[in-house]
């Protein structure tokens, strides 16, 4: 579990969220506000994260309809813009006249896009594993879906033919898919079971679909690459060997971006920085510190 040394309750547009600060925003060192993924789902697995605070602030919240966030469950809140407005408002309430930003799959989408309006005060950007086009996602987990055991995959396909993906033999040959490309750390750490312990349903199957590699709901169809090129922060895309989001589709990704460095850490998948804990926040270290104290 994460220490905090300050939580809070931030009004945002629809309800209010939920903050928690580790370190000391009065230090002078520009903070790190990390956006989970999801849709849906909590600050809980980027516990790593908190490695960096003896250098910096680093900042977590829940989205809206999110871990320890209100949760409304209004259908009009689940849209992009929505999501992207939360950053700014959680920005007014701490005073972050600077940041850097990280975002990670769905949070990820959240940062490109935030950063695409090039906001103010905004001193660098990670993509870490970032969910840029929709059709190039699931074009890519197709492909790793066609690789699971033979077994697998007739179980996922019968039971998908019968409309009955929440049935626990479905559950789990999805969990051989998860063990090889969303966390590939075995067992799966408390903070990340923890995510998934309180994830909201009903934000994720709406706005994603049942799984992760089947989209039919708002994201479907959703591009955001013409958005990259107007990135003016300097970037750090990273991602796993074996990542939901591909090395080759997020290399092609963060070239679009015009200041932008690449990373893929072998041996891990979509969630690089439990997977390869040390060598990630390394990482990000050398990155944050290197465009500001």
């Amino acid at each position: 579990m994460i220490k905090f040394d300050v939580e809070g309750r931030a009004k945002v547009p629809g309800g209010r969220v939920w903050y928690g600060v580790c370190g000391d925003l009065s230090t002078g060192a520009t903070p790190l506000l990390a956006v989970h993924g999801g849709p849906g789902m909590s600050h809980d697995y980027l516990a790593p994260l908190a490695d960096l605070a003896p250098e910096r602030p680093v900042i977590f919240y829940d989205q809206l309809d999110a871990g320890r966030s209100d949760r409304p469950n209004d259908p009009a809140n689940w849209a992009l813009p929505r999501f992207v407005a939360e950053v700014d408002a959680l920005r007014d309430a701490l005073g972050l006249t600077r940041l850097h930003l990280f975002g990670n799959s769905w949070g990820g989408t959240i940062a490109a896009a935030y950063a695409s309006a090039r906001p103010e005060g905004l001193q660098s950007l990670i993509l870490s594993s970032p969910l840029i086009h929709t059709d190039t996602w699931l074009a890519d987990n197709g492909a790793y879906r066609a690789a699971l055991p033979a077994e697998t995959l007739a179980t996922m396909d019968r039971l998908e033919a019968e409309e009955r993906t929440d049935a626990p033999d479905y559950l789990t040959a999805v969990d051989v898919f998860y063990a090889r490309h969303l966390c590939r750390a075995q067992p799966w750490p408390e903070e990340v079971l923890r995510t998934f312990e309180v994830m909201n349903p009903d934000c994720y199957a709406a706005m994603w679909g049942p799984n992760e590699f089947t989209c039919s709901g708002v994201l479907r169809g959703y591009d955001g690459r013409a958005g990259l090129a107007r990135i003016a922060a300097t970037t750090l895309v990273t991602c796993g060997e074996y990542d939901e989001a591909t090395p080759a589709s997020t290399a092609r990704f963060a070239a679009m971006i015009p200041s932008a460095e690449f990373e893929m850490f072998p041996n891990a998948s979509h969630m690089a920085f439990i997977e390869t804990r040390a060598a990630y926040i390394a990482r990000l270290s050398t990155f944050l510190n290197a465009r500001q104290a």
